[in-house]
């Protein structure tokens, strides 16, 4: 690739992150900042934008297992392996930090147990609403146990530890939940894998009809512009449901399976992984042979998609150790942030007081 193509953001032994050189500008112009999760690598990625030199900013902190992330410019959201996170900015307006301008500290932790937290929302009530994957449910946070579960859909015969339809994704409608993403219908343990190129489905909460049926490991359903997307991730296509028929229409195919859904003015922004080695979780699938159609190789990353031409106007992309992502989200009037984990002493050493 040819590097008058792509800004350089940040490089390592570890990891090199680039993405175009429209990107920062972009980033700029728009006033926001973007955040991620691996929980390949354990990691809550913040990417910003250096004006001065036309720069990515990444920083990110290693959070075990992190996946499911929400974000609002003063608070971020964030599951790892056994909790869930609440990170609160410390910084007031017109500070920074280090350069910084968001400095995103971890206060409140959940302890949940393993329960296999995928995506996260906050109501109009601001209770914390979660994806148990492994209890198959939505549920939310509890102040004595692992989690109150509140919904599952009808073919799930109980609350039990047995990922079975590989529940994943919550759209919210006017604050509320609305739309649930899943692998299957299977109703035994680790059934979904059986059904992962075709048995992809989406049910209505409210009325618990399965509005959709024959995608392929679906993610990440939004309600956006008076539209339901998801993610068609077994063949790596961005597009919408229509409610009507019950049809997904694809309007983008991205090279990697996708995952990780944020949209902003007109565009959608999509998070990429690369298939697993040894794993056949995300092999054996459509997007193999879309990939070979396309003369193409998966990538892990992010895309910045036109929802009015399905064009993919900006893109980022992760080499080195980071080969899967599992949310995006879009952190508005943010320009360069950057959170405390713990790592390091930092989080010990940096107190702030409410006066």
């Amino acid at each position: 690739m040819n590097n008058d193509d792509r800004t350089n953001c940040n490089t390592t032994y570890e990891h090199e992150i680039f993405g175009d050189r429209d990107l920062p500008s972009w980033l700029t112009q728009q006033q926001i900042s973007l955040a991620c999760t691996t929980y390949q690598t354990s990691r809550l990625m913040l990417i910003g934008a250096v004006p001065e030199t036309n720069r990515i900013s990444a920083f990110w902190r290693i959070f075990d297992r992190a996946m499911g992330l929400f974000c609002t410019p003063e608070r971020l959201y964030l599951s790892s392996k056994y909790q869930l996170w609440q990170l609160d900015n410390v910084l007031e307006v017109g500070k920074v930090y280090q350069g910084y301008d968001k400095l995103y500290i971890p206060r409140i932790g959940y302890t949940t147990g393993d329960i296999d937290i995928h995506d996260i929302a906050v109501d109009k009530n601001n209770q914390i609403l979660f994806i148990s994957t492994l209890f198959n449910c939505i549920a939310t946070v509890s102040d004595r146990h692992s989690c109150k579960p509140l919904w599952k859909p009808q073919f799930i015969s109980q609350y039990i530890n047995e990922d079975r339809c590989h529940l994943n994704g919550l759209a919210m409608v006017a604050g509320e939940p609305k739309y649930v993403t899943a692998s299957s219908q299977s109703d035994v343990v680790d059934g979904w894998r059986d059904r992962r190129k075709n048995g992809g489905i989406v049910i209505d909460i409210e009325s618990n009809d399965i509005i959709v049926t024959g995608l392929s490991m679906p993610h990440s359903p939004r309600w956006y512009q008076d539209k339901l997307w998801l993610l068609n991730s077994g063949r790596g296509e961005l597009g919408y449901v229509d409610l009507d028929t019950g049809k997904f229409e694809a309007i983008t195919f991205c090279p990697g399976y996708v995952r990780g859904l944020a949209f902003w003015q007109n565009w959608a922004i999509v998070g990429l992984s690369k298939p697993r080695g040894g794993d056949n979780t995300f092999s054996g699938l459509e997007l193999d042979e879309l990939l070979v159609a396309k003369d193409a190789e998966a990538r892990c990353g992010m895309m910045v998609i036109d929802l009015t031409t399905g064009a993919i106007v900006h893109w980022l992309r992760f080499e080195g150790i980071v080969t899967e992502l599992y949310d995006v989200q879009v952190i508005p009037a943010v320009h360069k942030p950057m959170a405390l984990g713990f790592q390091t002493e930092e989080i010990a050493q940096l107190i702030t007081l409410e006066l």
